[in-house]
């Protein structure tokens, strides 16, 4: 195996634009979140962090405490930067203080309609720094009068055109509706790209996002999730700890987190892309809502995952989605709230690098192939940061992106993994029979669309676990498109998905 440095670790190709609107103070779920997004600062373009309010917090905003947390984060930037190579370094307290701002101290759309406020100035200027085809994440914790009134500024202030490409760089994803303008916005621009769990007023136990830690406080999936992993006891052993940790990570009151799961899906690990909510990732799995096409509304609601749980029995729902991969998300974060209290690169573990049939990038790895074949996968040249640790290799036939029912069994036959490996790394290469035409994916009611909903995407995923102390997680998702070789087979395209604008 060829011999790897710190210095090799690959730089990212591009980072997601982010800017945060989040109603901080309102109870202490917000800071809880944003102190795990700074850890992840590196691998995002944070254009804002505003303070807005929402129903629960209705005449305030309290960009004060985000200047709390800054400040932590400023005491442990430094050792975090020993743990990144030179092109992935964290930004500077300073340059992130930059970018904070007050939103609308009103509620709602109330607040939406009155004189454009400064956290409203700072995300028109932001989007309006990315280009055409670019976009730029809105991430929605509290209330969205903010972007609400972003939108009505551009609408009366540019062109039919211009508001139409404005629009079409965002890409939102709201913890529910918290006030009264996120509905505004999804009615009177339907062709936003936005997440939302939709649910009655205030049953937010319905929403995939109270997956990242909610199971006790909701009753949901009860023994499916390991719970153990975000208790308080949990909580105070591994994440507050050190200047950081104990200063910027507040005891949870409700469950912990409720915001997470808007940035997890962004950090750039391999698993998923986020631009493809119906892949499915750490931040949950959502399809589109409406499936006429490109002239309908692009608003993405709660999926189902049909997982096996700590208890051994399989669960079901919107939750899961999330729930899932708590181990990874959970022991990721651990490990590096571990780089806050150290710069020596050596005391600490660090993700494994994946490499699979030579292609090391971390997107997508597209395999077209025909039915009845057999696919060849070799992740022989992955490697670790830290040369003490060894690698375990597991693959997942994740079945529920190719489905478009609740119960995957009777679209999406179940592929399994042969082990090929010739080496003391079980699994590091694999075969997949891929099903003949007649076992591939059907539309129950009628057999013969088997070629008429194509393509036959099987999403494979491969996890790299180290075996740390505290272990991380790398991944690579293989999309194998299966097409029939006759004259008349159709082209591949993307499954159950509109295409990205």
């Amino acid at each position: 195996m060829a011999l790897h440095t710190f210095e090799s670790l690959p730089n990212f190709k591009t980072k997601p634009h982010i800017v945060v609107l989040t109603d901080i103070c309102n109870e202490p779920d917000d800071a809880e979140s944003l102190t795990r997004f700074l850890l992840y600062a590196n691998e995002f373009q944070i254009d804002g962090l505003v303070a807005t309010t929402s129903f629960w917090q209705q005449t305030s905003t309290h960009k004060q405490q985000i200047h709390q947390i800054l400040d932590a984060y400023a005491e442990v930037q430094a050792n975090l930067n020993a743990h990144v190579p030179p092109s992935r370094q964290y930004p500077t307290a300073e340059v992130l203080r930059q970018v904070v701002r007050d939103g609308i101290a009103e509620y709602g759309m109330t607040g939406a309609r009155g004189p454009l406020n400064e956290g409203s100035e700072l995300l028109i200027a932001a989007v309006d720094a990315i280009a055409s085809d670019g976009h730029i994440w809105v991430l929605i914790w509290g209330g969205a009068n903010v972007l609400a009134q972003a939108l009505l500024q551009v609408q009366k202030s540019r062109s039919e055109t211009e508001v139409a490409t404005f629009a079409a760089k965002l890409r939102v994803y709201a913890i529910s509706d918290q006030d009264d303008s996120g509905t505004w916005i999804r009615l009177n621009f339907p062709k936003i790209f936005y997440i939302a769990s939709i649910h009655g007023w205030n049953a937010y136990g319905l929403a995939a996002w109270t997956g990242i830690s909610g199971e006790s406080y909701y009753h949901f999936n009860q023994g499916g999730p390991d719970s153990s992993l975000v208790t308080n006891e949990w909580l105070k052993k591994y994440i507050q700890i050190g200047p950081y940790g104990k200063a910027a990570y507040p005891d949870p009151v409700f469950i912990p987190e409720g915001d997470t799961p808007t940035f997890l899906s962004l950090i750039q690990n391999g698993l998923t892309d986020p631009c493809h909510p119906g892949w499915g990732g750490w931040g949950g799995r959502y399809n589109l809502t409406d499936l006429t096409g490109k002239d309908g509304s692009r608003h993405y609601s709660d999926a189902a995952d049909y997982v096996r749980g700590k208890d051994g029995n399989m669960h079901v729902g919107s939750q899961a989605t999330i729930w899932r991969w708590r181990d990874a998300y959970q022991g990721d974060f651990a490990a590096r709230m571990q780089w806050t209290l150290s710069n020596d690169f050596n005391n600490v573990n660090h993700s494994p690098i994946l490499v699979v049939n030579g292609d090391s990038e971390l997107g997508a790895l597209r395999i077209k192939t025909g039915f009845g074949t057999t696919v060849h996968l070799d992740a022989s040249q992955s490697w670790d940061p830290d040369s003490a640790d060894s690698l375990q290799f597991r693959w997942l036939h994740y079945r529920e992106p190719s489905a478009t029912q609740w119960t995957v069994k009777f679209e999406v036959p179940e592929l399994t993994f042969k082990d090929e490996s010739d080496g003391k790394r079980k699994f590091e290469k694999v075969s997949v029979e891929i099903p003949g035409k007649d076992e591939g994916m059907i539309f129950p009611l009628d057999p013969e669309k088997v070629m008429k909903w194509g393509p036959k995407t099987y999403h494979l995923i491969l996890e790299v676990i180290d075996n740390a102390k505290f272990p991380m997680r790398a991944y690579r998702r293989v999309l194998v498109e299966v097409a029939d070789d006759s004259s008349g087979s159709e082209k591949l395209q993307v499954d159950w998905e509109v295409a990205e604008v």
